[in-house]
């Protein structure tokens, strides 16, 4: 429900993008049984949310290693994938089996055998070339970074990406978050003077 309210209202006021983070690489190391319920749950939300978010023109993108997850949930992410691709009201990424540091890693080491392999030199790689290594390449970083729950920390979540984000802490935990919460991080964001480390 909160991820639903979050997604109809970011279409409502033109917010372009919405990233979320569902499940993270160290989310592995929970009980099993809580693994595997939210897994499921997964699932089932993909399977029977498709058909809302292509009425609201939501464009679903997955961002993390795919290749460690269960193989219904694979199969289920192509699909709605495939069905939300031509979709531009909002780009919905889903970070999911995701880790920033894993991230930066991967990208690091994709860079590496390019420049082995003589695709790109060393010398040409800069804070732009690196960035397009990443599961976000091609969109912004991100204006604003909402911390629910009253953790004061990025929990390994787009490291790279939120350099100079701005970042929002309510005590309110994800599954009570709605509109109100929204809107209030969204007006305090307004108020705010963003400088990216210059006067």
């Amino acid at each position: 429900e909160s991820l639903k309210e979050t997604v109809r209202t970011c279409g409502e006021l033109g917010i372009p993008i919405l990233t979320v983070y569902a499940f993270s690489t160290e989310n592995w190391e929970r009980p099993r049984d809580e693994v595997d319920f939210l897994m499921n749950l997964l699932e089932e939300v993909l399977r029977d949310e498709v058909a809302e978010l292509c009425r609201q023109g939501v464009q679903l993108r997955v961002i993390g290693d795919r290749a460690g997850l269960p193989a219904g949930v694979a199969e289920r992410i192509e699909d709605a994938v495939s069905r939300t691709r031509a979709n531009d009201r909002l780009i919905l990424n889903v970070a999911l089996n995701y880790g920033g540091r894993a991230e930066i890693a991967a990208a690091a080491a994709r860079l590496a055998r390019d420049a082995a392999a003589g695709r790109i030199r060393p010398d040409e790689i800069d804070e732009e070339r690196f960035a397009s290594y990443l599961y976000t390449a091609g969109l912004p970083d991100p204006d604003l970074l909402i911390r629910t729950g009253g953790e004061h920390r990025l929990s390994n979540f787009l490291l790279w990406q939120s350099a100079y984000t701005e970042l929002w802490v309510t005590p309110t935990f994800w599954p009570d978050f709605r509109r109100e919460h929204l809107l209030a991080a969204l007006v305090d964001y307004q108020g705010r003077q963003r400088r990216f480390g210059r006067i």
